[in-house]
């Protein structure tokens, strides 16, 4: 067991998610928040867990150079159906059609955490992996679902912390935060390792 730091560094997500920042505050812990602003172009064949892995820890690293003494916390959320990739939908005909394509089917969400820093130590990585069934939606209920809650800004177009619950029939998952963007189960043990008190 790691003993804590009586002052652990300053702490900072690099991430530009209200989500992200709703979620870490969870913990309790004094923190800053950064956007990282790197590349997330997709790499021609690489696989939606190892592409989450990649730009976790590129977000980390992007803001270590110029904060050496602080811990950095790097998320990034790959999600997947039918062997394709699921992008925030930014509208609502492109969240309507997302649901069509989920409607009875199964996506998969890869959510990757990196640790970077401070300037001395390795880099931390670890991967949640949630899969979400989907009940056969109709058509009227896919448009009631993004009409009340306008989930524009998600992957697979819901929100599991909402009303997009209801569109699930199963929920497979070791930490319920990694559906909403950055699992906590994974991220505690992670930030114990380096010192912080928690609870």
């Amino acid at each position: 067991m790691i003993a804590p730091v009586p002052n652990p560094p300053r702490l900072i997500l690099a991430s530009g998610s209200r989500y992200r920042r709703e979620l870490l505050g969870r913990l309790g812990l004094p923190f800053e928040v950064h956007s990282p602003g790197i590349d997330e172009s997709e790499l021609a064949g690489e696989p939606p867990a190892e592409r989450a892995l990649r730009l976790a820890l590129a977000k980390a690293l992007a803001l270590a150079a110029a904060h050496p003494d602080a811990v950095l916390i790097g998320s990034d959320q790959v999600a997947v159906c039918g062997g394709e990739l699921l992008h925030k939908p930014g509208n609502a005909a492109r969240c309507v059609a997302q649901l069509r394509q989920l409607s009875g089917n199964a996506a998969v969400f890869y959510t990757a955490v990196a640790i970077a820093g401070p300037a001395a130590a390795a880099p931390l990585q670890f991967l949640d992996t949630t899969t979400v069934e989907f009940r056969s939606l109709s058509d009227d209920e896919i448009q009631r679902y993004v009409a009340a809650e306008q989930p524009f800004d998600c992957a697979g177009g819901f929100r599991c912390e909402g009303l997009g619950i209801s569109l699930f029939t199963r929920l497979q998952s070791d930490d319920p935060t990694g559906l909403i963007g950055l699992p906590l189960i994974g991220l505690a043990a992670a930030l114990r390792s380096r010192g912080y008190t928690l609870p």
